[in-house]
């Protein structure tokens, strides 16, 4: 199956490189994931259909940090604006690709994005996903290569761009300054820290935790080209991306239907 993980990928390739300071690769996950519900979840549908609900990206939460939340998805207020008093599912997505040593901001935010939504609305649905990257190196192109191109762009897009994601293994020393390596156990170990976010089991919207921490491997090194490991592959981490989605996507539905469908 092709889920919105798939759709970063493409994005990747016509790109040419991931660009780690970018929300894009975010927006094409809770677009994807959004589109999924109301394809797959008749509640969820439902409400939408009859404009119960409507959908925000990237928007800011109360807080200390103020901080903007992927996607939410509710009640509007007077403005057409979220209400947050009566939030229904609200996602939150991360990455961890090219240094595993920014795993612990990224806990952090996502534990942090928790609390603030279960202070807004504990009743709420609540989606994490991860991106957790698997290569042994990453050509760091957003931070170190392309800057040197500043002042001629048009090289970097003539010259260096199309080379990028397509298996010239001559970028690795070209641009040696600009690797950022990756130890051999650092996937498993970003998998293991984030596994201990706090989830909630089934109709406890009294606890704080999310209902669903969804973790997706994937290859990508701006170098060769980027794909997700599927079950089989021996870089999946374990993970089997496709069933995962599948378990994510029932859970989210049922406990939406429980919570706004009783």
């Amino acid at each position: 199956m092709t889920t919105p993980f798939d759709e970063v990928i493409e994005q990747i390739k016509s790109r040419g490189f991931h660009n780690q300071r970018l929300e894009d690769h975010s927006d094409i996950v809770s677009d994807g994931i959004l589109r999924d519900l109301r394809r797959r979840c008749e509640s969820f549908a439902a409400d939408f259909s009859l404009h119960k609900i409507q959908s925000w990206k990237n928007v800011r939460t109360p807080g200390a940090r103020n901080r903007k939340i992927d996607l939410l998805v509710g009640e509007p207020d007077a403005r057409d604006g979220p209400d947050l008093d009566r939030l229904r599912f609200c996602v939150e997505n991360k990455s961890v690709v090219t240094a595993h040593r920014n795993l612990y901001a990224r806990f952090d935010d996502l534990n942090e994005a928790l609390q603030v939504l279960h202070r807004a609305k504990e009743e709420a649905v609540l989606l994490a996903t991860v991106i957790v990257g698997v290569a042994p190196k990453v050509l760091n192109v957003p931070d170190r290569v392309k800057p040197l191109y500043k002042r001629k762009p048009a090289e970097f897009t003539e010259k260096i761009l199309p080379r990028l994601s397509s298996g010239d293994q001559t970028l690795w020393d070209e641009f040696e300054f600009a690797v950022s390596p990756n130890r051999p156990d650092d996937p498993v170990k970003t998998v293991k820290k984030f596994r201990t976010l706090q989830t909630r089991p089934p109709g406890h919207t009294h606890v704080v935790g999310y209902d669903y921490v969804l973790l997706v491997p994937a290859f990508i090194d701006n170098v060769n080209e980027p794909y997700i490991p599927r079950a089989d592959d021996p870089r999946s981490l374990g993970i089997d991306v496709d069933r995962e989605y599948e378990t994510m996507l029932e859970t989210i539905c049922k406990a939406y239907t429980a919570r706004w469908h009783f």
